[in-house]
C-alpha cells in the first residue's frame, strides 16, 4: 500500500553536500551579521550588499550535488507518496529528482520582484545585479523570506503533514518558528521518526535516529521499500 510520506527538512541535509548552514558557526558573512542581509531593512539600505551574499551563495550552490540523502528520498517517490516539506532555500532536493518539494523560506534558484511578491522568475546560471528590473520596471530581489516576512506555502504545508502516514524531520533543530510549530498537527496514528547526530529534547512520539541524514536516511527508507 502507498503510504503517504511527508518529510520535514533543514539546513542539516544540505550541510552534508558542502552547503554552510545559513547562520554560519558565529552568525556573521564576511563580518556582517545576517540581520545585515537578510532583512527588509537591509534592503532598503544597502541593496547592493544583500545581492553580494545571495549571489555568492547561488554560486556555492551551484558548485555542490545533491547527497546520498537527497537521493533516497527521491527514490521513495517510486513506492510512496512523497511530500518534502522543507526550510531550505536551495534546489538540491529537486536535483535529486524529488517532484513534491514545498519551499517555506522561499528558493535561492529564483528572482522576484520588489513590487509585487508573485512575480517570480528562474535565474538558471545568472545571477541578480542592480538594474535587473522586474516586468513592472522594479528592481529584482532574492526569492527567499527574511527575518519578518511571512512564510510561503504554509496552508499547503500544514495540510500534508495532517494527512501524514510518516513524517520524518531530519537536518533542523526544530528552533525556526513558526515552520517548526508544523511537525505538532500530524495526526496521532502518524509514524514520526527524527534523524539528528544529538537533540536537547525529542518531541513527543518521534523515534530518534542519532547519526546524519546522508547516514540514516538511506537504510531507513530501504525498510520503507521493502
Amino acid at each position: 500500500m502507498r503510504e503517504k510520506v511527508v518529510v520535514f527538512s533543514g539546513a542539516g541535509i544540505s550541510a552534508e553536500s558542502g552547503l554552510p548552514t545559513f547562520r554560519g558557526a558565529d552568525g556573521l558573512w564576511r563580518n556582517h551579521s545576517v540581520y545585515d542581509v537578510a532583512t527588509p531593512e537591509a534592503w532598503a539600505r544597502d541593496p547592493q550588499l544583500v545581492l553580494d551574499f545571495y549571489n555568492e551563495r547561488r554560486q556555492l550552490l551551484r558548485r555542490v550535488q545533491p547527497n546520498a540523502a537527497h537521493r533516497a528520498l527521491a527514490a521513495l517517490e517510486q513506492y510512496h507518496e512523497v511530500v518534502i516539506v522543507t526550510q531550505n532555500v536551495d534546489d538540491l532536493h529537486e536535483r535529486a529528482g524529488s517532484r513534491g518539494v514545498i519551499h517555506l523560506h522561499g528558493e535561492l534558484m529564483k528572482a522576484r520582484s520588489s513590487e509585487r511578491e508573485t512575480l517570480v522568475y528562474p535565474l538558471g546560471e545568472r545571477d541578480i545585479q542592480l538594474g535587473d528590473l522586474c516586468g513592472l520596471g522594479s528592481q529584482l530581489r532574492p526569492h527567499v523570506v527574511w527575518f519578518g516576512e511571512s512564510v510561503h506555502n504554509t496552508d499547503q504545508a500544514c495540510n500534508h503533514i495532517a494527512q501524514a502516514d510518516k513524517l520524518l524531520v531530519v537536518g533542523t533543530s526544530l528552533s525556526v518558528y513558526p515552520a517548526a510549530g508544523f511537525i505538532t498537527l500530524a495526526p496521532d496514528k502518524t509514524e514520526r521518526y527524527l534523524i539528528a547526530p544529538e537533540v536537547d529534547s525529542l518531541p513527543d512520539g518521534f523515534v530518534w535516529l542519532k547519526g546524519t541524514a546522508a547516514e540514516q536516511i538511506p537504510p531507513l527508507l530501504q525498510s520503507w521499500m521493502n
